[in-house]
């Protein structure tokens, strides 16, 4: 009988911290979503590190990428992938970092993995695409602006992009499709 109380107390004593885990990170996803971003790093470092979720790690990196402390948000980036690989947001944000830094073969490496995670994403597409035409690779922009347009036809800059492309092709009727629709979206002409 004892052993099994203690058994009992045993379980009782993980279900009530897993359960605190659990709280606390969807406590620091609300302040996160609020701006607060003492409070968010607060909450999951309350967090054992080996309990952390990639969830957790994410919104360090995040808050960290919010303040401008990059390496920092990079290194939790890393460690939200390690806890899962199929962690897109963390990939896509990494994408983010390297596209910014102007070392657009890492940003097309880390885009391609979000894509290949998260194949309905419009903005990992777009920012791909973004990738590539900053290495003068006018099909492969092209053809991930293109795969963006399927999965969201409202964002502006998509549609400049893709005329850019098209001018830069020398296919000027193209072009100027995609610029009316840029317009058409801005102005509603």
């Amino acid at each position: 009988m004892r052993k099994f109380l203690i058994l009992v107390l045993l379980a009782f004593n993980y279900s009530v911290c897993f359960g605190a885990h659990e709280e606390l990170s969807k406590q620091a996803t609300a302040f996160y979503s609020d701006n607060n971003h003492i409070r968010t790093m607060d909450l999951i470092l309350q967090i054992n590190e080996k309990e952390r979720s990639p969830q957790d790690w994410l919104l360090l990196g995040n808050v960290f990428a919010d303040n401008g402390k990059t390496e920092d948000a990079v290194y939790m980036y890393r460690k939200a992938i390690e806890k899962d690989k199929k962690c897109y947001r963390a990939y896509y944000n990494l994408g983010n970092y390297y596209l910014e830094r102007g070392e657009y073969q890492n940003a097309i490496d880390n885009y391609s993995k979000a894509s290949k995670i998260k194949t309905d994403n419009p903005y990992i597409f777009y920012n791909l695409g973004c990738a590539y035409l900053k290495l003068n690779n006018l099909s492969q922009a092209r053809a991930n602006f293109n795969k963006a347009l399927m999965y969201n036809s409202n964002i502006a800059e998509l549609h400049y992009n893709l005329a850019y492309v098209y001018k830069s092709m020398g296919k000027d009727k193209m072009a100027q499709t995609y610029l009316d629709n840029y317009n058409k979206i801005i102005y509603g002409m």
